[in-house]
């Protein structure tokens, strides 16, 4: 089970250092938030983004967090940042963002399926990513925080007899044992496969009882 459930810790996003470089109103001188895809170069650094809604950006200034360990890859992350011009976007801060890929349930040692609660739901225009806001109910034990575990079960995928097919997941949730004084919103992606089915079916455990939600990528 651990390695298959992945630990949702609740943490804060990063914060970065922020110059003033555009005053008022302009065109692009508001901030906005979008879950992103972060291209790491060879030196460990983030350079540029592509959003859920496909628009690439440079980043004016490469970013560094602790949680950037492996060069030359992709992390999933929320992004505040500013667009400069159409091209470019300068980092307000950032924080990663859980993303699970679906494993064949009889691969789960465990399959824990404690409460969450379900605020939001949404397909990416790209028809990469499934998004979720999670409310997570949580708790500090001798002043720490620890990390849920959530994973993403495949328990089948069904093939219509017109060839068209529907992919059932569902939602694993470990509280391991954290009190439930209040409540967080985190966000979690799904990386959908390829090629995409033609209907996902999520369902997961809520307060209010079993939820089950369709999308069609």
């Amino acid at each position: 089970m651990r390695r298959l459930l992945l630990g949702l810790l609740l943490t804060t996003v990063v914060g970065c250092e922020i110059d003033s470089y555009e005053k008022g109103e302009g065109r692009y001188s508001l901030t906005q938030a979008d879950l992103c895809e972060l291209h790491v170069d060879a030196r460990q650094q983030g350079v540029s983004i592509v959003t859920d809604e496909g628009a690439s950006y440079q980043l004016t200034s490469p970013v560094t967090a602790q949680w950037i360990a492996t060069p030359d890859t992709t992390y999933r992350v929320l992004m505040y940042y500013n667009k400069v011009d159409e091209t470019h976007a300068k980092t307000v801060s950032l924080g990663t963002v859980v993303t699970l890929q679906p494993v064949a349930h009889w691969r789960f040692k465990e399959q824990p399926q404690d409460p969450l609660g379900l605020e939001s739901a949404w397909l990416a225009t790209t028809r990469r990513y499934l998004n979720m806001g999670l409310l997570v109910k949580t708790g500090r034990i001798n002043d720490e925080e620890l990390p849920h575990n959530i994973g993403l079960a495949q328990d089948t995928v069904y093939r219509h007899e017109d060839g068209r097919s529907a992919a059932y997941y569902r939602l694993l949730h470990s509280q391991n044992g954290i009190p439930e004084y209040y409540t967080n919103r985190r966000y979690v992606s799904i990386l959908l496969p390829t090629p995409l089915p033609d209907t996902v079916v999520l369902t997961m455990e809520t307060y209010e009882g079993r939820l089950q939600r369709r999308f069609i990528p």
